[in-house]
């Protein structure tokens, strides 16, 4: 298991800003590619394996598909690699320093970026997110086993639950397993910051 550290606002607002001058999934056509060719795989072959539309597939190898993180996972799991690995620059020494943008909404100052990973039964993801008023991130359900821990640091969290809604404002951390739809949303007039760990 991970623990969160509290990252103080400062901080944050420092690395988004390097951050910001990444491209959206900058790696992961190459590493796509480089991957499914060292695999021994087709286009065709991949995309049937990840349950991932050939069309889509071609698109992510391009360069030219905005891509859904749930996707990269089950490209990942076809793969047998990690989510990391297609994500972070094909040179990188390891995982303990990916800083890799791999989400952007509609507001281009509403990010994802991967930061770390690290062993756990399987894999445990360490993320800083910022979601601007009004902005939304939905995901399916996870395979059972996962779950997510995070800790905002700005603004006022709502996380969309099957049972219904949790506010979790700044300061405040919450865990919960992931094997469910559920949503983050905005609903402040002002940026929310946090970090989220997805651990299996």
């Amino acid at each position: 298991m991970c623990t969160i550290l509290r990252i103080d606002s400062l901080t944050a607002v420092q690395h988004i800003a390097q951050w910001s001058r990444m491209s959206v999934l900058e790696h992961v056509a190459e590493n796509v590619r480089r991957l499914r060719q060292a695999a021994g795989l087709s286009q065709q072959a991949l995309a049937e394996a990840s349950e991932v539309s050939r069309r889509m597939l071609v698109g992510i190898e391009s360069g030219d598909a905005n891509v859904s993180l749930n996707t990269l996972d089950r490209i990942a799991e076809a793969l047998g690699v990690k989510f990391a690995d297609l994500v972070q620059a094909p040179t990188g020494a390891g995982r303990d320093r990916i800083e890799a943008l791999a989400w952007r909404g509609r507001d281009p100052a509403s990010r994802a970026v991967l930061l770390a990973s690290v062993p756990a039964r399987d894999e445990v993801e360490f993320w800083s997110w910022t979601l601007m008023p009004g902005e939304r991130y939905t995901s399916f359900a996870d395979p059972a086993g996962w779950h997510e821990i995070f800790f905002v640091i700005e603004g006022c969290l709502i996380l969309e639950l099957p049972g219904g809604e949790r506010r979790i404002d700044a300061g405040d951390f919450f865990v919960f397993p992931s094997d469910r739809d559920y949503a983050y949303r905005n609903d402040g007039d002002a940026p929310l910051r946090f970090v989220r760990n997805v651990v299996h």
